[in-house]
């Protein structure tokens, strides 16, 4: 059996549809009808990845996203009717991955969950990769640890909660301190090459992890933008 893939859609009959689509990949479905349902097996089954319909009864997709985004790493990958950016932006916010909006394909949605996965393998790759090689595999840019193996950021010692789109994008820089990145160049760090977001994503992330690891997030000192062409991670003067 693949990998675990929890569905929590509250249309009996589209979650059918879906679940039908994730065996027939080789997944094994694990398909709720509610947000409180998707938090308890959430706990209790340990889904590889996420897919969450925002307009769920009891609870919403974003509150379960927000409930469950401080125990797990897994993907997370939400539906919702609503296609405004404030939406997408406030999903990413809490931790989400990935967005769709219905009506959507579940060839697309199929499309998307695999891109997830292999994302996420790459990064759990990437971490054993740090934890076997030379080194402890802290990156480090002043008094920033980023811990690869541990996904873990410290900051003066103290740690600082970071979802993984956060994390992801806090490592590609923190790999190579005061070298610019382009937005396209740090989304593909996050989402991989066959990523459906926009580059906005970036700034969001980068405006979340102001607020976590700057002083001042309106004067920042360590996660610097460059005008025109990206941002950069630099140890303060």
């Amino acid at each position: 059996m693949g990998a675990r893939v929890l569905l929590a859609e509250d249309d009996v009959r589209q979650a059918e549809i879906v679940r039908r689509y994730l065996v027939r990949d080789g997944y094994e479905a694990i398909v709720v009808h509610d947000g409180r349902a998707a938090i308890d097996e959430a706990r209790r089954r340990r889904p590889d990845l996420l897919v969450l319909d925002v307009m769920m009864p009891r609870v919403d997709g974003l509150d379960v996203c927000r409930a469950l985004r401080g125990e797990s790493d897994a993907p997370m990958l939400m539906l919702t009717a609503r296609a405004s950016e404030e939406d997408l932006l406030l999903a990413l916010d809490l931790g989400a991955d990935d967005y769709m909006t219905k009506p959507y394909s579940p060839r697309e949605l199929m499309a998307r969950v695999r891109a997830l996965l292999r994302r996420a393998r790459r990064a759990a790759a990437a971490a054993a990769h740090a934890h076997d090689g030379d080194g402890d595999g802290v990156l480090r840019c002043g008094a920033l640890e980023v811990d690869a193996r541990r996904h873990r950021v410290r900051l003066d010692g103290r740690e600082v909660d970071c979802t993984p789109g956060e994390f992801q994008l806090l490592a590609t820089l923190a790999a190579e301190p005061d070298r610019v990145f382009t937005r396209g160049q740090l989304l593909t760090a996050i989402h991989g090459s066959d990523a459906w977001v926009t580059e906005r994503t970036v700034d969001v992330h980068v405006m979340n992890l102001r607020k976590k690891i700057e002083r001042d997030a309106r004067r920042p000192r360590l996660l610097l933008t460059v005008f025109g062409v990206g941002y950069k991670l630099t140890e303060p003067s």
